[in-house]
């Protein structure tokens, strides 16, 4: 069982016609370049399907190896071809011969775009591994990914797939409906980031308010400032909080055991609707806009979340990757700006997302960059176990890559720094 399978996707191919659709032709092509690799054939089937409606038609074969197969499938119709390559490695790792033989028989088939996959299959020597590949955007063009050696859990609730995956990197992970939301290991780069800035610039915020945020991460932070009296939390999905409960304490870490914060399992959108209540701070630790939690990320929930916050209270959010959703962080910033006076994008590379990540603070009147030094210095040293944020990266997180200041500056201010850039005299 233990082995590479390789697959892959040829189009637009320009080689030989026989290939598409004589057997014989591509019998000898798949025979010579197997034996020419040191792969063992044992035995073999072809077929050639029939012209249809005109065209000639494909081929569908494979070779039987005694380290595996080779399967090939034919459209001429669409010079479009599937090969598929698995090799047994239990006594002898055959990987660098499989590679080779996908390689002659693609290049013979001279396709204009390919896609090839490659999954390792089976051990008995090790915890077996998956690679686990997320898209950054949605035209898909960009990915990253990690290796699990385990699937904990995956549970379908009634909004949304939740899964649990044990990874080398950073231990347990969360996935939501494909996407990872946290993990045991690098959790502390998005939950101090969402929380602190904004609380810190607060100074003595009491009364806090989280939509989303199930895995309680964000409610462990801001239960570090010695001023919150009472947050609530509103998650849509009772699973999400259930399953933090029981296997990601070291994401949490008790904070379901504190008094001071209360769950409320329901629609965050309604509970702001419906609420008279004032809060401090209002962080929204959401999935992403495409999701279920889309509805939250508009100009007209925005002012619901105003009507809702004490004077000098902030909003915070993330709005998604500037590199690879520059639109959506574009359009985020500008449903925040037609409803608060200050908003402050920021942005930090978060490991379990791939990327850089940008976030924001709306408010009235608070503004998280302008915290005097010394007064900065006094609050944060005053928050218990840190691992990303300090005085230091306070003013770093905010002090954006030009790209992204422009991305979210309204137009007049972006003209006006890049005039101001212009305008510099030149180093002597």
């Amino acid at each position: 069982m233990q082995g590479l399978h390789l697959t892959a996707d040829l189009y637009d191919c320009r080689g030989a016609d026989g290939l598409m659709t004589d057997a014989a032709v591509l019998a000898e092509l798949c025979r010579r370049h197997t034996v020419g690799v040191g792969l063992t054939l044992v035995d073999e089937k072809w077929y050639p399907f029939p012209p249809y409606n005109g065209q000639p038609g494909g081929v569908t074969g494979m070779l039987l190896l005694a380290e595996s197969h080779l399967a090939v499938h034919t459209w001429p119709e669409r010079r479009a071809v599937t090969l598929d390559v698995y090799v047994c490695n239990f006594t002898t790792d055959n990987s660098s011969k499989a590679e080779a033989l996908l390689r002659e028989i693609v290049a013979a088939f001279e396709p204009g775009r390919s896609e090839i996959h490659r999954l390792q299959r089976g051990s008995e020597q090790r915890p077996p591994v998956e690679t686990i590949l997320e898209a950054l955007n949605d035209a898909g063009d960009a990915v990253y990914g990690f290796t699990a050696s385990e699937r904990v859990l995956a549970r379908r609730s009634p909004y949304q797939t939740i899964e649990l995956l044990r990874t080398p990197r950073f231990g347990l992970a969360m996935r939501i409906d494909g996407h990872f939301m946290t993990s045991e290991g690098e959790e502390f780069y998005y939950h101090e980031c969402l929380v602190h800035p904004a609380a810190v610039a607060h100074g003595a915020p009491r009364q806090v308010l989280i939509i989303g945020g199930g895995d309680g991460g964000a409610a462990e932070e801001v239960l570090k400032h010695r001023s919150v009296e009472r947050v609530v939390m509103a998650e849509l999905d009772g699973e999400v909080v259930a399953i933090a409960k029981e296997h990601l304490r070291a994401v949490h870490r008790g904070v379901f055991d504190d008094p001071r914060l209360q769950v409320r399992i329901g629609d965050g959108l309604a509970y702001v609707a419906d609420t008279d209540e004032r809060f401090d701070l209002i962080l929204l630790d959401l999935t992403d806009p495409e999701t279920p939690a889309g509805s939250l990320y508009t100009e007209a929930f925005f002012r619901s979340l105003r009507r809702i916050l004490q004077p000098g209270g902030a909003v915070v959010l993330h709005t998604g990757t500037p590199v690879f959703e520059p639109q959506q962080v574009q359009r985020i910033t500008a449903a925040l700006r037609a409803v608060f006076a200050q908003v402050h994008p920021f942005g930090l590379y978060v490991p379990l997302y791939g990327a850089y990540w940008g976030f924001a603070v709306a408010s009235d009147r608070l503004q998280p960059r302008a915290l005097d030094a010394a007064t900065l210095a006094q609050r944060v040293d005053a928050l218990p176990d840190l691992q990303y944020y300090n005085a230091d990266v306070h003013h770093a997180l905010f002090a954006l890559p030009t790209f992204y200041r422009r991305l979210v500056q309204p137009a007049a201010q972006a003209g006006a720094a890049d005039r101001a850039l212009c305008a510099e005299p030149a180093a002597v």
